[in-house]
């Protein structure tokens, strides 16, 4: 890995037409931005299909793409949509804030017009798709239309024969609802063709993706519903226990983040073949991996289903090192970085240090103790560093919000903070400086934002996920303004 940086923003934060940032224009304007500020690395969010609480670490499927992220425009070039088509909808008031449930009624019918006019004869390698992707393509599509089909309900609520998955009775399902089914494929195909396109373009000009998976899948998924044995459930297919997170000195009753378990013995009795597939396709999609909540590979806090809070789980082993040799052994070494916030014991980082990968530093985590090991001269060269990620406050919100004199105070004489040049770059510069081979700065953070544009504040649900930015946010002056900063610190 060598000495550079890069911008953390998720495509739904782009600016645009449609109510969300989607995969045409102004995402090939945002990677000639990057280039021009002398960047070498794009890192988004998961691209999966956002459900409940419009959350990208809770997909419907672990391999499927957003279709809100399609361009109408680019599927108007295929012919398959007209202007008058999308043109005069309405996607929402605010250009700068995302409103999901708009979106759920407005670019789904805009989709279907253009499935509707969509003759795969014409386009040659669509059955090539399909066959590539049947694995996963022929159970998500069936499990989106059976849930349009039964008023968007989680499996978990369907009837007994469609949960447990009966021949017969998916035979019926794929009669009855072809059309839907055929809709689906139709929709992921077209996000993967626009995706890989934009990706190749990035490589062109010098950019590499940093994709994110999460480590678990959600309840509501294609996922659990196809592999129900790779989860612990009961014989009734329920739910046994979720994951979470213990207490701990900001969250006294804890995290009940509410996903499946996986049964790692199941997994590891055919060579965990389906976090091969997993990791094997996101390398597809991605330059680099970041795997969220890496620590719990090695052991993972577990609460009984039907808890209300996370107090009573308890701490359960991991599958280890014995997944990421088998992963290697399969395909071999792969660019990751290990999301290792928090607390680590002696048995993560050793499990952490034998799978090789860098880990994560946040600046915001470096105050409230002595010389800390996330201040710029203290971090290692094998890490990402951050000023803070999706989950954190903004540096300027965080900064105007420190509530320790002696913190802010020392905050102010290491980055040499004054309002001349904003309270955001004295942190830009002191991250750019650091020792780390690779920085990543939130897009908001470089714009000098407050909390107003934060991307999640962590268990609060309505309000996560809608940041935007202006389209005059990528100026020329602050490309060349990153730029200078970016060859003064070695990183172009």
């Amino acid at each position: 890995m060598r000495r550079s940086s890069g911008i953390l923003m998720h495509i739904s934060s782009l600016p645009g037409d449609f109510g969300i940032g989607t995969l045409g224009e102004k995402a090939y304007d945002f990677i000639d931005f990057l280039k021009a500020s002398g960047q070498h690395y794009w890192q988004i969010l998961p691209l999966g299909q956002t459900s409940y609480g419009d959350s990208p670490y809770q997909s419907f499927s672990a391999f499927a793409g957003n279709p809100y992220f399609i361009d109408f425009n680019l599927l108007k070039d295929e012919g398959l949509l007209k202007e008058d088509d999308y043109i005069n909808e309405s996607y929402g008031a605010n250009r700068e804030s995302i409103d999901y449930a708009l979106l759920f009624t407005v670019k789904y019918k805009i989709l279907n017009k253009a499935y509707k006019n969509f003759n795969k004869d014409d386009f040659k390698d669509y059955e090539e798709f399909k066959t590539k992707n049947k694995f996963w393509l022929d159970d998500y599509s069936l499990y989106m239309a059976i849930k349009k089909n039964l008023a968007l309900c989680s499996w978990r609520n369907w009837d007994k024969g469609i949960r447990g998955r009966e021949d017969k009775i998916l035979k019926e399902c794929r009669d009855k609802l072809s059309y839907e089914i055929d809709f689906w494929k139709f929709v992921q195909y077209e996000f993967f063709k626009q995706w890989v396109r934009l990706r190749a373009y990035a490589n062109k000009n010098g950019i590499k993706i940093i994709g994110d998976i999460p480590i678990y899948v959600a309840e509501d998924s294609a996922d659990i519903w196809a592999n129900p044995k790779l989860f612990k459930t009961d014989k009734d297919l329920n739910l046994e226990v979720v994951s979470g997170c213990p207490p701990d000195a900001f969250t006294e009753d804890g995290q009940l983040w509410g996903n499946p378990i996986y049964d790692w013995k199941e997994h590891e009795k055919d060579g965990f073949k389906w976090w091969i597939s997993r990791i094997k396709e996101s390398f597809k999609l991605y330059d680099m991996v970041r795997i969220d909540h890496f620590r719990g590979f090695e052991s993972y806090w577990e609460v009984p289903y039907g808890e209300s809070t996370a107090k009573n789980g308890k701490w359960v082993k991991g599958p280890g090192i014995k997944l990421f040799n088998s992963i290697k052994s399969e395909l071999g070494d792969l660019d990751i970085i290990a999301e290792d916030l928090g607390f680590l014991t002696d048995e993560v980082k050793e499990f952490k240090d034998k799978a090789g990968f860098p880990g994560m530093k946040v600046l915001e985590f470096a105050f409230g103790e002595e010389d800390s090991d996330y201040l710029p001269h203290n971090v290692d060269e094998n890490c990402v560093y951050y000023i803070g990620t999706h989950d954190n406050e903004t540096i300027v919100g965080w900064y105007n919000n420190i509530k320790n004199k002696k913190d802010r105070e020392m905050a102010k004489d290491y980055f040499y903070i004054n309002k001349e040049e904003g309270i955001n770059f004295g942190f830009l510069r002191g991250v750019l400086s650091s020792r780390s081979k690779l920085v990543i700065i939130q897009m908001q953070d470089i714009l000098g934002l407050g909390n107003e544009a934060r991307m999640n504040e962590p268990s609060i649900l309505g309000c996560n996920w809608r940041f935007r930015i202006r389209e005059e946010d990528l100026s020329n002056n602050l490309s060349k303004k990153l730029l200078k900063m970016t060859k003064l610190y070695s990183r172009f």
